[in-house]
């Protein structure tokens, strides 16, 4: 029985590799369930409750590195083969584990909007449990970079759609480009070297900062992005009272990495804030690049403080939000194409 309905299940998301190939077939397709950071992920019980299982949870639901609090990098759901319905298809993260004597071939398939949209379907086929981790791991990296991008995506296409594009317009005038900014989002403070873009409410900030500073000598050492920044937020983010302002905890060592997103280039930096004098803190993210003309560095930072709630996702979201950066003559030649 399982082997057949491995079979029928390997058949049915075939048909549907091919199906999907027709660009007039995804206008048809529902919009995808589930909370966001939420996976599921098909595969059968004595295989999620064993080595396999052991590995995916390992890959997917590990403690976030950026996050003071424990909390899972995503949250799993996990469904067998035999219950894999319409009601399930529709998710916006699907990882389709197919291993069994019948599969004669190792690998993984990557897809996008298979059965809604806008949806990432992961499918790992392997004859065994034991090659099938040993695939998961190789190419681990690779399934948690596919549903990252899938879940910015996601954020991204619903700013577009919701944009408060007054912001965009003005931070453009001031850096020559900007992330786009969904409603509900407004500029807080303004210079000529400084934007404050925030989306507070109540229990809930999500803030974006844009700043710039002239470019020296390997600007991009970890240790001078942070001296940077912690002079920007002294001078541009004040606490509460006086004698109070935003800096880097030096408690939780902040994270660096060289990220090339969609033609872009820039130095990803990762920590926590605190505000000097005071108890107030949380997760940054930020992306440091240069201007177009290389003589000065470019920094939009997301921050989130929500002190009563789990952070994962609003940080995932707010972050999302740097990954849509776009500079204004880029944002022209697309608007006068599409015209």
């Amino acid at each position: 029985m399982k082997r057949h309905s491995f079979t029928l299940l390997v058949t049915a998301f075939a048909a549907l590799l091919a199906l999907s190939g027709c660009k007039a077939t995804r206008y048809l397709l529902p919009s995808v369930s589930g909370k966001a950071g939420e996976i599921i992920v098909v595969m059968e019980k004595p295989d999620w409750e064993n080595t396999l299982g052991n590995d995916v949870r390992e890959l997917l639901a590990h403690d976030c590195p950026w996050l003071a609090q424990k909390e899972p990098l995503y949250s799993l759901v996990n469904v067998v083969p035999s219950a894999f319905g319409d009601l399930f298809k529709v998710h916006r993260n699907i990882i389709l584990f197919i291993v069994g004597p019948q599969v004669d071939s190792t690998g993984i398939i990557y897809k996008h909007d298979l059965w809604a949209q806008p949806q990432c379907v992961i499918q790992l086929s392997a004859p065994d449990s034991g090659q099938a981790s040993e695939l998961l791991k190789e190419k681990g990296p690779m399934i948690v970079s596919s549903i990252e991008q899938a879940e910015r995506d996601r954020v991204i296409r619903n700013t577009l759609r919701y944009e408060e594009s007054s912001i965009y317009n003005r931070v453009s005038e001031l850096f020559g480009g900007s992330p786009h900014f969904p409603t509900g989002y407004k500029i807080r403070k303004s210079s000529e070297d400084f934007v404050w873009i925030a989306d507070d409410k109540e229990g809930v900030y999500q803030d974006v900062l844009i700043y710039r500073y002239p470019a020296e000598e390997n600007p991009f050492e970890l240790d001078k992005i942070i001296a940077r920044r912690n002079q920007v937020m002294a001078e541009n983010v004040p606490g509460r009272n006086e004698g109070m302002y935003m800096t880097t905890s030096e408690f939780f060592p902040a994270t660096m990495e060289f990220i090339k997103f969609r033609g872009r280039d820039f130095v990803q930096t990762r920590g926590m804030w605190e505000v000097q004098n005071d108890f107030m803190g949380g997760p940054f993210v930020s992306h440091s690049f240069y201007s177009p003309d290389g003589s000065e560095i470019f920094v939009a930072e997301a921050f989130v403080y929500a002190p009563r709630f789990d952070k994962r996702q609003y940080l995932r979201q707010v972050e999302s939000l740097l990954y849509s950066w776009e500079w204004k003559e880029a944002a022209q030649r697309e608007e006068n194409g599409a015209n």
